[in-house]
């Protein structure tokens, strides 16, 4: 998965850790394009399809929060934000926005790396994941088709409602699973491969934007429902359609 094909664009005004991350990348087979600002991105975008951006927060002029919001009005690419402010606040507006993940810096390379990897591992699991996935094709349930080929969400008007790699995820979980009641560290495992800490709220932000997109009223969720003490139940009946 992570050879050259597997596009990655760096978008700091830090070269120190541009020139890291270049390097390090470079090392695990990655094709890197390094940048230092919006105007740079959207440059390389006119050019480069990236499997993965990753993105600062803090950044003069046109800073992350900006440049995020741009991007999930264009495009569903996986977004990694970085922050040298390791704050929760950032954390949750940078979910809210559509990042993917968040890592504070200063932080380990390698954690960086495996970060990607689990991205990866999720944007191409209906294609690479024969096990579970070959068969099936999508998801049916309210007034929605979940698409996992073209990783869609479909209204019963045809119209698609757009998903970022984690809201996808975690839709495509709450289907797999519905009406269990799912704890946030099992939806984090499941999702994202790893555990959360005792102030996480990755799961919780993640909710709250799937529910703009499927729910009739947010305020009185019915297809999402927290459980107290407990997690989320995905209420809905689910069709599953296969291949024939």
């Amino acid at each position: 998965m992570n050879d050259t094909t597997t596009k990655i664009i760096i978008v700091d005004d830090d070269k120190e850790i541009c020139s890291l991350l270049n390097s390090f990348l470079n090392q695990q087979g990655f094709k890197v394009h390094v940048t230092h600002g919006g105007h740079g991105l959207r440059t390389l975008l006119k050019t480069i399809t990236p499997n993965i951006i990753i993105l600062d927060l803090m950044m003069p002029g046109e800073d992350g929060i900006e440049i995020c919001k741009f991007l999930r009005q264009t495009s569903n690419v996986p977004i990694i934000m970085i922050s040298a402010m390791d704050e929760e606040t950032d954390r949750i507006i940078g979910l809210e926005i559509g990042a993917d993940d968040y890592l504070g810096k200063p932080f380990n390379p390698r954690e960086l790396l495996a970060r990607i990897k689990a991205l990866l591992r999720r944007t191409n699991q209906p294609e690479n994941n024969a096990t579970t996935q070959v068969n099936i094709v999508k998801y049916l349930f309210d007034v929605f088709t979940l698409d996992t080929n073209q990783r869609q969400l479909i209204d019963n008007s045809g119209l698609v409602k757009p998903l970022s790699t984690g809201e996808f995820d975690l839709l495509l979980a709450f289907t797999e699973h519905a009406h269990r009641t799912l704890t946030r560290d099992q939806l984090l495992d499941i999702t994202k491969g790893r555990e959360g800490g005792p102030f996480d709220r990755t799961i919780d932000v993640l909710v709250g934007r799937l529910r703009k997109k499927i729910e009739k009223d947010i305020k009185i969720p019915s297809l999402i429902i927290t459980v107290r003490g407990g997690g989320y139940q995905f209420t809905p009946q689910v069709q599953k359609v296969t291949e024939t």
